[in-house]
């Protein structure tokens, strides 16, 4: 099966509801592309056999795993709703099509450890990261160097996960994250001015907004060549 990196999830999803869960071909693409070798060598084989997810299971443990945006528009949120009134509906329209492309999507474990959230929830609920991908994957940086981030207890309950990939850069490597780190994999290109996790995530103003948009659609676009290319 080929991949379409301009097809838009919403497109095969019943009733607008979420393509993390609801796109039978999300599910397909991410079966595709993570469906690889590990760092040490092992095969990360992904079935289908659970409704709405991702399974893995051999000698590595057993792993069910969930399809998470990681292009967010914040176009229908009540925090950035006056800066989108001042964009253009159609250049709205057309970035938020580019981010329900494939180049905008990743997985993680989906199983609750100790009732606790999972890295979509977390992600999504903390103030300091609100979704913000470049921010989550500063975390995982983090978390790689055994520094403290906001992110950093809910990692430590899916370290299993972590340590398929052996370091930050086997991880950014295996997800095709490289465009959105330096050359050296030492820090992250962040989407928007980033000083510390104290600082307000979301856009600002236009301007931010408008850089903000800038810069996710040149990392979603340089992620779906490399996805592209990965499936040649």
């Amino acid at each position: 099966m080929n991949i379409d990196i301009n097809f838009n999830f919403y497109s095969d999803t019943p009733n607008g509801k979420d393509p993390d869960s609801y796109s039978p071909t999300l599910r397909s693409y991410h079966k595709i592309l993570w469906s690889r070798e590990l760092p040490n060598g092992s095969l990360f084989k992904l079935d289908e056999s659970i409704p709405m997810r991702l399974h893995h299971k051999s000698e590595l443990g057993e792993f069910v795993l969930s399809s998470d945006s990681i292009a967010h528009t914040y176009s229908n949120i009540k925090s950035t709703i006056d800066i989108i009134k001042k964009i253009n509906a159609e250049e709205l329209e057309k970035f938020v099509s580019l981010c329900s492309t494939i180049g905008g999507y990743i997985i993680f474990p989906s199983e609750r450890i100790n009732n606790q959230m999972t890295i979509n929830g977390a992600r999504g609920v903390n103030k300091k990261i609100r979704d913000r991908f470049d921010l989550t994957l500063e975390c995982i940086r983090k978390y790689y160097k055994k520094e403290d981030s906001p992110l950093n207890k809910t990692f430590e309950r899916y370290k299993q996960f972590f340590n398929l990939f052996d370091s930050f850069k086997e991880y950014v490597d295996f997800f095709l994250l490289q465009d959105l780190v330096t050359s050296d994999y030492s820090s992250i290109k962040y989407l928007i001015p980033f000083k510390s996790f104290e600082n307000y995530p979301l856009p600002n103003d236009i301007e931010e907004y408008q850089l903000y948009k800038y810069n996710l659609s040149n990392f979603v676009s340089a992620r779906s060549q490399r996805m592209n290319d990965l499936n040649k």
